[in-house]
């Protein structure tokens, strides 16, 4: 076991939980520390292939009082998670545990999949601080999976149940919270559709109060802001929208200073920051635009990306990783790290691939908890893959090479669409 304090996260082998055991063998009430072993609830992971009724636990003597039902006498609870916890304690330890293993745990019985679709374990895990990063990713020849990079595990995703214009159409995808948002267009418009990690199902969402498309977009926990892009028409659009995907709800915010279309958003620092793209008169901006949550105007940045973008790149590749700002350059194929007090661009490390054959386009370039992700595809001896590479731009690792965290084979070598949910 652990000694107490020492560092736990997902998928780690004993959880800690600091809590009020109370004993009924006739003594008085003790404190203690209870220790869950992760490793117990194999039982639980894996028996998925088993019908509900045939997962019912054997008697043990209960340690603790359970919250639902159970008694002094010895009786098990049939209410409890785990047969002698209190369900507050069951909860933290299931907290702790991998989602991965979420979708196996709600086969159990009932209360196990009332409890995982509910959405109260996400709650739990951000009041604790738990966070699993996984890469949401749709490519030429694949639709979405999601990847886990703890575990180095690919899952497919259902199919998304959208119209034949939708599945041929661009389209640029954002998560947020416990969602995924694939906006669009349908035959009947822009639309936006949603794949819930809780009912693991894709439906429609709730559309924005103005529909865009070629927007610049960031979240943050479930929060999401998007802004400009072009509208149905095709006129530019200085306007912006924030998300909560809490309440599946659209709140027009104050409009930005400038008019822009394929620029890029980002969250640093508390505040949602707006670089690059294209103005109305199709002009290069090279200007930022920081906008203050609590205050809610925004601030212009001048020469915050010098070079601007051209109307035939990609948006800006940017990522954030501890509130630090990383750009993949698409002529120059270097990745640059943002100088906040001086307003300027420091050169790291060259990427692993190509971007400068594409003018960024078919590129991936995203943060995954405290690393950068360069996700691209690659034509060689095994043929058409795409490769996921894994950088740790802290810590002294400016010289460490990239490291190929996966090899997607069959899914072709160009990147549709690419998201990262934490939660």
């Amino acid at each position: 076991m652990q000694a107490a304090g020492a560092s736990r996260w997902p998928g780690s082998r004993w959880r800690r939980v600091s809590a009020r055991n109370e004993y009924f063998s006739g003594e008085s009430k003790k404190h203690s520390d209870v220790f869950c072993d992760i490793s117990e609830l194999d039982f639980f992971l894996y028996a998925t292939d088993l019908d509900s009724e045939e997962l019912e636990l054997k008697e043990q003597k209960p340690i603790t009082k359970a919250q639902s039902g159970g008694d002094s006498s010895g009786n098990r609870s049939n209410d409890c998670y785990f047969p002698g916890l209190h369900d507050d304690l069951s909860q933290d330890c299931l907290a702790w545990a991998s989602r991965s293993d979420y979708p196996s745990l709600s086969c159990l019985n009932k209360r196990f999949n009332l409890l995982i679709n509910s959405g109260y374990l996400y709650r739990l895990r951000r009041k604790y601080g738990i966070v699993e990063h996984w890469v949401y990713l749709a490519c030429s020849l694949m639709p979405w999976e999601a990847f886990d990079p703890s575990r180095k595990r690919w899952m497919r995703l259902p199919r998304m149940p959208c119209d034949e214009c939708f599945s041929c159409a661009d389209k640029e995808s954002l998560a947020v919270g416990t969602q995924l948002l694939v906006f669009g267009r349908e035959y009947t418009g822009l639309a936006i559709w949603m794949y819930n990690l809780l009912t693991r199902s894709w439906s429609p969402c709730t559309p924005m109060n103005l529909p865009r498309c070629l927007f610049a977009s960031g979240s943050s926990g479930e929060i999401a802001i998007v802004a400009g892009g072009c509208d149905k028409n095709g006129q530019v659009l200085r306007s912006a929208e924030l998300y909560n995907s809490e309440i599946g709800h659209w709140e027009t915010i104050p409009d930005m200073n400038l008019p822009r279309r394929l620029s890029s958003g980002f969250f640093m620092d508390g505040k949602f920051y707006v670089i690059g793209g294209v103005s109305s008169q199709r002009d290069s901006l090279t200007c930022g635009e920081e906008y203050n949550l609590e205050t809610r105007t925004w601030r212009r940045i001048l020469d915050m990306y010098p070079g601007g973008t051209s109307a035939s790149q990609s948006p800006p590749l940017v990522a954030v990783v501890n509130n630090q700002l990383y750009a993949a350059d698409q002529s120059t194929n270097v990745v640059k790290k943002y100088d906040k007090a001086n307003n300027a661009w420091n050169i790291l490390k060259p990427l692993p691939v190509r971007a400068d054959s594409s003018n960024g386009w078919g590129l991936a370039f995203k943060a995954c908890g405290d690393r950068l992700l360069v996700i691209g595809g690659h034509r060689g001896p095994r043929g058409e893959v795409i490769l996921l590479h894994s950088w740790c731009p802290e810590g002294g690792e400016d010289g460490a090479d990239w490291e190929v965290l996966s090899v997607k084979e069959r899914a072709g070598v160009f990147v549709y669409n690419c998201a990262i949910m934490g939660c």
